[in-house]
């Protein structure tokens, strides 16, 4: 009886920690997607938080200023003489309201006071910017109206998913077939062999890309989608061989028995019964091998190139992080739609994930 507090107390605690680091990772997702629909005037005026219930500056009325207005001299506003940089910043009237420029070049003030508000302006712009090629028109902080070509980031998410696709079958494929045989198959040097994949674990794959990409030169595969699944599929195979064989090998030996007496084969044996139970495992490397092939950046680099017509989605955002750098909504934008696959893979999959994690980690 006296154990009991001590469980529960230890079971809170976890769940704390847990729900913490759900929070930190929850914070900037909501961020990332907020800001993803946001305007790009708004986004370079406000966090994305504001469009929450916040207490700040509220426009109440607008003055506009002759046209002749000479910024250079003390502005005269209702009496009382201001500098341009105090009507930037925002300054305090004698009434208590704050003056701030709405726009400096049509010499319109704000007469702002303190209230409740929720910046609730929302587009699907920025998605079209980011995902078309076609050119669009936004409005900058000042009220000039310009002109953008989109990124065409569609062509990158199919070739991505091109990419990505084979790249987790291939590997996850092969390495069901080897596991079963490691596990439950007898043949020569086979302890041996398995060594020899448990060492490859820990050599870096920025090792092995030079003289594969010698050979990919000459056989002609360089630049090509082959290339690319050869190479993800290559360096995901001893990872994924060894967590299918820590499963497969602690399945109940008497299934295997009871299916050669009745005359099954080996293949017969591994498409009726090795598939079906494994199928948590299975789902669970396939989260791994997809998320690290949908986020890779430089295996693709080495082996598919940079052109325009074969790039993903991690060389088309670099691309965009550089001569984009200020474009905050085509970022955000891109990013999260950079999110969603992976994201629909996980959820999609979480079922089998804690069961394929846990599942050869204890007999019996």
């Amino acid at each position: 009886m006296r154990r009991r507090p001590k469980r529960k107390g230890s079971k809170t605690i976890v769940n704390i920690i847990l729900a913490f680091i759900c929070f930190i990772w929850l914070v900037p997702t909501i961020g990332l997607f907020v800001s993803s629909f946001r305007p790009a005037t708004e986004i370079l005026k406000t966090g994305w938080w504001s469009v929450f219930p916040h207490k700040e500056n509220v426009t109440k009325d607008q003055i506009q200023l002759p046209k002749d207005t000479d910024l250079r001299q003390p502005i005269e506003v209702n009496g009382t003489t201001y500098t341009d940089d105090e009507l930037r910043s925002g300054v305090k009237a004698p009434d208590g309201s704050v003056l701030i420029w709405e726009n400096r070049r049509g010499r319109t003030i704000n007469v702002q006071q303190s209230g409740w508000k929720m910046n609730t302006s929302f587009t699907t712009e920025n998605y079209k910017g980011v995902l078309t090629g076609k050119q669009y028109q936004i409005t900058d902080t000042d009220g000039s109206v310009k002109t953008k070509k989109g990124s065409g980031l569609s062509r990158a998410f199919l070739n991505t998913l091109t990419v990505s696709i084979p790249a987790t079958i291939i590997p996850i494929l092969i390495a069901t077939f080897a596991a079963y045989a490691f596990a439950w198959l007898r043949f020569p040097l086979r302890k041996t062999m398995f060594v020899i994949v448990i060492m490859l674990l820990v050599v870096p794959l920025q090792v092995a890309m030079i003289p594969v990409l010698k050979d990919y030169t000459a056989l002609g595969l360089n630049g090509t989608f082959l290339g690319v699944w050869i190479a993800h599929a290559g360096f995901g195979l001893p990872l994924a061989t060894y967590f299918m064989y820590s499963y497969i090998s602690q399945l109940p030996k008497d299934l295997f028995e009871s299916a050669f007496m009745d005359g099954a084969s080996n293949f017969t044996i591994f498409t009726r019964l090795i598939l079906p139970l494994a199928v948590p495992s299975i789902a669970s490397i396939s989260i791994f091998q997809f998320l690290w092939v949908w986020n890779d950046y430089l295996v693709s680099l080495v082996f598919i190139g940079n052109q325009p017509g074969v790039q993903v989605l991690s060389m088309k955002i670099a691309d965009m992080v550089g001569t984009r750098g200020n474009d905050w909504h085509l970022l955000t934008a891109a990013a999260f739609v950079s999110m969603l696959m992976p994201l629909a893979v996980f959820f999609g999959l979480q079922k089998y994930f804690v069961r394929g994690l846990l599942g050869g980690s204890v007999k019996g």
